[in-house]
C-alpha cells in the first residue's frame, strides 16, 4: 500500500499543486513572524547589550521610594557628587571611570519652535562612557553640540547644520552639530529626544551638577561583577555589571516585541484557518475523485484501514514537503521583515537572522498535523462506500453532490442564534475591551453556521442571481448550472474566500468608524483652529514644588521678583508660571492673537492648582475657567448630570473624581487663597473627559484667583473665509518672540490621526491580504478539480457545438459567481461584526461604512475569480473532444 501511495502521489502530482501552495503560505507566515519577532528582539538587545557592555559596571543613583515633593510628585533621585567619582577612581578594582551629567535644555527646531511637549534631556560625558558616536564626532568644544538619532530624524538637523539652543536664562545659543549619538532603547532618551553638550559646557547650558550614571571599566584581573561590589561599597546602591544593565534595558524594551509577536501570530493563525479549510476542501474532492480507484483497491484484498492509512499518509508527505517549502520561504520573509519592517517601526535589524529551533519545529508541526486533520473526514469517507457502489461512475463526486438536510439547517440556524446573542451580550456590557472577546467568539460561531448552510446558501444566492444571467447566453447559464447542481462544493470554495473578506471588512469597519468617532471627539473636544501652550518642563515644575530647593537670594525678599523676572514674574522672553512650575502663555501673545482680524476667537483657558477641596477632600485639584468662551457651544462635553450649558456665576462643572460623592445642585467649598469659594454643582462629568476637577466661571476664577491674569492654554478659531496659510502666519507671527511657546494645529492633529489609521489599516490588511491570496488559491484548486472532474462533460459540450471561448467564458462565468458570493457574505459578516467591535470598545461610536474599500474589494474578489479561472479554463478548453470522450 506504501508504494501503492507514493506512486499516485508521482502520477497525480499536478492535483497537488495548489494544496501544496496554500500550506507553505500558510507555513511561511507562522514561520516568518517568528523569524521576525525573534531577530527583531535580537537586535534590540544587540543594540542595548552592545552599548551597556562596553563598560564593566554601572552605577546610578537611587530615589527614595517615600520621598515626594510637596505637590505629591515622586522626588527624583539625588545625582551622584564629585567626591563618589573621585572615590570610585581610586579604587583598585576600578582602572578609569567618568560620570554623565544630565539635565534638560530647550532645542529649537528649524523653524525656530521648541521642540517637543518637554524640553529633551541634555547629557554630557567623559571617555569612559557606554555612548558613543554612531555618526560624526562627540562636541569637544564650547559650541559644538551632538543629538539623538531619533531627534535628528524628528528636527531633520544633519552633521554640519548649526543648532540652536536656549540656555537658563532663555537666550539663543548657536552650535555646530557634529555628530549623533545612537541612544538606542533607552526609554529615557528615545521619547523626548536628546542633546550631549561637550563636559565644559552641560552646566553653563543647564545648570545641572551631579552625576546621574557613573560608568566604570574593571581594572586588569578584576571581573565585571567585582568592579560592581568593589563601586557598590562607595555609591551605597545597587551597581549593575554593563551586561546585567543591559539585560535589564532589553527586557523592558522586549514588551513591544513580544506584542508585535502575538499580534502578527494572531494573522499567523488566521492564514493557518483559511489554508485549513483549502486544504479539506482539495481532499474531500480528490478523496471523491478517487473513489473507483479506492474501490478497485478494496476489490483486489486492500482492507478498509489500509485504504484510511494510505490516504493519511498521502497527506503526511504532502504536508511534510510542503511545510518544509513553508519554512524556508518564512526565514527569507522574516529576514525581509526584520530589515524594512523594523526601518517602518523606527528601529534598525543590526543583529543576524534568529532562526530558533522553535520557529521551525512549530511551521513543520502546524503545517503536517493540519493537513493530516484535514484529510482525516475525507479519508473516513472513503472507507464507508461499499466497493462496488464505490465502481459505478455515479458514485464518483456523491459526497459532494448532496443536499442540505433538515438537521444542517436547524444546527447552522442555531449557530447563527448563538452568534446573535454573544453580540447582543456584547452590547450590553459597558465598553471594555474585553467585548472583542466576546465579539470574536461570535464571529466564529458565525463562521461555523456559514460553513453548515453554505450549501443552501450558495444555491438561494445563485438562483436569485442566475435569473438576469441565464438571459446573457449559453455560457452564462450553464455556468449558473454548475454552480447549483454542487452546492456543497462551490460552499467549501467559497468559505475561504468568506473568511478573509468578513476579516478585511470588519477592520475596515472599525478602522473608519474609529477615525470618524476620533473626529467627532477631537471636534467636540477642539472646535478650534489652533491651540497655543507653553512648553511643559518637569524640572522647573518639581524645583517650584520642592521645599527644599533654595531660593536665589533675590526672591528671598518678600514680593521681590528673582534673577532674570520681571515685575509680573514673567521671565525675559515672556513665559510666565503659576508658582508650581507649570508654564503658562505671555499676556503679549494672547493680545496680538486678539488684535488679528483673521481670527474670531481666542478662548483662554487660565487653571491653578489647590491644595484642597473642603467638601471632597481633594488634594491637588485642579481649577479651571475658559475666557471668552460660550460653554455648551464654543466648549462641549456630555454631562453625567446637568448641562455644562448651565455654568454662571457661583456654578461649577465638576468631574466625578473630584466631586467626592457630590451631586447636581449640591454645595461645593473650594478653599481658594483669597478666602472659601461656595459653589453649587451646574453639572458632573464622567472621568476622562477634557474636563478635570473644578470648571469655574470666569468671574468667580477672577475674584478667587485674581493674581493669575495669563492662561495655560489659548483656543484659537479663524474667522469665516480666512484664508488657511494667512490664518497660520498670523497665529506663529503672534508667538515669534517667544520661542518655548508652541503652536498646534488642530486640523493638523486631525490629519495626522487620519493618516495614523490609514497606515494602519493598510498595513493589517496587507497582512489580512495573504489570507485572500490563500482563498484564491483554494478557489482556483476547486475549479482546476471540478474541471478534471468534469473532463467528459466539456467535451460532449464541446462535440454539442460549445466553442472554446464559450467554456473558458462558462468556467470565468462560474469562478466569479464563486468570489462574489463568498466575498458579499464575507462583507456582510464583516460590517456587521466590525460594528459590534467598534461598539464594545468605544462609547458613542460613530458608525462609518466605507463604501470605497468596499467597492473595491468587490472589484479584487471579481479579478480574483478571472484568474483563479485562466488555467483551469485553458486546460479544458485545450483537451482533445475524442480523447475526453473515449476515457472512461
Amino acid at each position: 500500500m506504501l508504494r501503492t501511495t507514493l506512486a499516485g502521489l508521482r502520477l497525480h502530482k499536478s492535483r497537488y499543486v495548489t494544496t501544496v501552495l496554500a500550506i507553505l503560505l500558510g507555513v511561511m507566515f507562522v514561520s516568518g513572524t517568528m523569524v521576525f519577532a525573534d531577530t527583531l528582539e535580537g537586535s534590540y538587545e544587540e543594540s542595548v547589550m552592545g552599548s551597556a557592555t562596553s563598560v564593566d559596571a554601572i552605577a546610578t543613583p537611587e530615589a527614595d521610594e517615600d520621598a515626594e515633593t510637596e505637590d505629591g510628585f515622586p522626588a527624583d533621585p539625588v545625582p551622584f557628587e564629585q567626591s563618589v567619582l573621585e572615590d570610585i577612581r581610586a579604587l583598585p578594582e576600578v582602572a578609569d571611570a567618568d560620570g554623565l551629567v544630565r539635565g534638560q535644555a530647550v532645542l529649537l527646531d528649524d523653524e525656530g519652535r521648541a521642540f517637543g511637549f518637554t524640553p529633551p534631556a541634555a547629557v554630557a560625558f567623559g571617555e569612559t562612557s557606554r555612548f558613543s558616536a554612531s555618526e560624526g564626532e562627540l562636541p569637544a568644544a564650547d559650541d559644538e553640540i551632538a543629538l539623538a538619532t531619533s531627534t535628528a530624524d524628528q528636527t531633520g538637523f544633519e552633521v554640519g547644520d548649526t543648532v540652536t539652543v536656549l540656555d537658563p536664562d532663555q537666550d539663543k545659543r548657536e552650535f555646530t552639530l557634529t555628530g549623533l549619538v545612537n541612544f538606542g532603547v533607552d526609554r529615557s532618551y528615545s521619547y523626548g529626544g536628546a542633546v550631549v553638550f561637550a563636559p565644559d559646557t552641560i552646566q553653563e547650558m543647564t545648570g545641572a551638577d551631579g552625576y546621574s550614571e557613573i560608568d566604570v571599566l574593571a581594572a586588569e584581573g578584576t571581573t565585571p561583577e567585582e568592579t560592581a561590589a568593589a563601586v557598590a561599597t562607595v555609591t551605597g546602591t545597587d551597581v549593575r555589571t554593563g551586561t546585567e544593565f543591559g539585560e535589564k534595558m532589553a527586557e523592558s524594551s522586549g514588551a513591544q516585541t513580544e506584542l508585535l509577536r502575538i499580534a502578527l501570530l494572531l494573522f499567523g493563525v488566521v492564514a493557518m484557518f483559511v489554508a485549513g479549510i483549502v486544504i479539506y476542501n482539495t481532499f474531500a474532492i480528490l478523496i471523491a475523485q478517487r473513489q473507483r480507484e479506492l474501490a478497485l483497491l478494496r476489490c483486489v484484498g486492500a482492507k478498509r484501514g489500509q485504504v484510511f492509512r494510505s490516504v493519511l499518509t498521502e497527506s503526511f508527505v504532502v504536508g511534510l514537503f510542503a511545510s518544509v517549502l513553508g519554512v524556508l520561504a518564512g526565514v527569507g520573509i522574516g529576514m525581509a521583515g526584520a530589515r524594512f519592517g523594523g526601518q517602518m517601526m523606527g528601529t534598525e535589524a543590526t543583529a543576524s537572522v534568529v532562526v530558533s529551533p522553535t520557529a521551525v519545529i512549530v511551521g513543520l508541526l502546524v503545517g503536517t498535523l493540519m493537513t493530516v486533520f484535514s484529510a482525516l473526514v475525507p479519508a473516513t469517507r472513503a472507507t464507508r462506500v461499499a466497493p462496488l457502489a464505490a465502481l459505478q461512475s455515479s458514485a464518483t463526486a456523491s459526497g459532494l453532490e448532496k443536499g442540505t438536510g433538515w438537521v444542517r439547517v436547524v444546527f447552522g440556524l442555531l449557530a447563527f442564534a448563538v452568534s446573535a446573542g454573544l453580540v447582543a451580550l456584547a452590547q450590553m456590557a459597558s465598553p471594555d475591551p474585553s467585548g472583542l472577546f466576546i465579539v470574536t467568539g461570535a464571529a466564529l460561531v458565525a463562521f461555523v453556521g456559514v460553513v453548515v448552510l453554505g450549501p443552501l446558501l450558495v444555491r438561494g444566492i445563485v438562483r436569485v442571481v442566475g435569473v438576469p444571467l441565464r438571459r446573457m447566453g449559453v455560457p452564462s447559464m450553464l455556468a449558473v448550472d454548475n454552480s447549483t447542481r454542487s452546492p456543497r462544493r462551490a460552499a467549501t470554495a467559497m468559505i475561504a474566500l468568506t473568511v478573509g473578506a468578513t476579516l478585511i471588512t470588519g477592520y475596515s469597519v472599525i478602522s473608519a468608524s474609529v477615525e470618524s468617532t476620533m473626529t467627532a471627539q477631537l471636534e467636540e473636544q477642539f472646535p478650534v483652529d489652533y491651540q497655543v501652550s507653553a512648553q511643559y518642563d518637569p524640572e522647573a515644575r518639581a524645583a517650584a514644588a520642592d521645599p527644599e530647593e533654595e531660593a536665589p537670594e533675590e526672591e528671598l525678599e518678600e514680593g521681590a521678583p528673582g534673577e532674570g523676572a520681571a515685575e509680573d514674574g514673567t521671565s525675559e522672553d515672556g513665559a510666565v508660571d503659576q508658582g508650581n512650575g507649570d508654564p503658562l502663555v505671555p499676556v503679549e501673545v494672547e493680545e496680538k492673537l486678539n488684535e488679528s482680524p483673521l481670527l474670531d476667537k481666542v478662548m483662554a483657558e487660565r487653571t491653578t492648582f489647590l491644595e484642597e477641596t473642603t467638601d471632597s477632600g481633594m488634594t491637588g485639584t485642579p481649577v479651571t475657567a475658559f475666557f471668552d468662551a460660550e460653554m455648551g457651544v464654543d466648549i462641549q462635553a456630555d454631562a453625567i448630570e446637568g448641562d455644562i450649558a448651565d455654568l454662571e456665576p457661583g456654578k461649577a462643572i465638576v468631574s466625578e473624581n473630584s466631586a467626592g460623592g457630590l451631586g447636581v445642585g449640591d454645595d461645593l467649598t473650594v478653599a481658594a487663597p483669597s478666602g472659601d469659594l461656595e459653589l453649587e454643582i451646574a453639572a458632573l462629568l464622567e472621568n476622562g473627559t477634557s474636563f478635570w476637577g473644578v470648571t469655574i466661571a470666569p468671574e468667580d476664577f477672577s475674584a478667587a484667583f485674581p493674581e493669575i491674569g495669563e492662561s495655560s492654554l489659548l483656543h484659537v478659531r479663524a474667522a469665516d473665509g480666512a484664508d488657511p496659510a494667512e490664518v497660520r502666519d498670523a497665529v506663529y507671527t503672534a508667538v515669534e518672540d517667544h520661542p518655548t511657546v508652541q503652536v498646534m494645529s488642530v486640523a493638523e492633529m486631525k490629519n495626522q490621526f487620519s493618516e495614523m489609521m490609514d497606515i494602519a489599516f493598510y498595513t493589517i490588511a496587507a497582512m489580512l491580504g495573504l489570507a485572500i491570496i490563500i482563498a484564491v488559491f483554494g478557489i482556483s484548486n476547486t475549479m482546476a478539480l471540478s474541471v478534471l472532474e468534469r473532463t467528459r462533460e466539456s467535451a460532449l459540450l464541446r462535440a454539442l457545438g460549445l466553442a472554446k471561448g464559450q467554456l473558458r467564458r462558462m468556467l470565468s462565468i462560474e469562478a466569479v459567481l464563486l468570489c462574489l458570493i463568498g466575498a458579499g457574505i464575507g462583507i456582510v459578516l464583516g460590517v456587521l461584526f466590525g460594528w459590534a467591535a467598534g461598539a464594545a470598545v468605544l462609547p458613542d461610536l460613530v458608525f462609518t461604512v466605507p463604501a470605497t474599500q468596499v467597492a473595491v474589494f468587490i472589484a479584487v474578489a471579481v479579478l480574483a475569480g478571472l484568474l483563479a479561472a485562466v488555467l483551469p479554463a485553458r486546460r479544458a478548453a485545450g483537451t482533445s473532444i475524442t480523447g475526453a470522450l473515449a476515457s472512461e
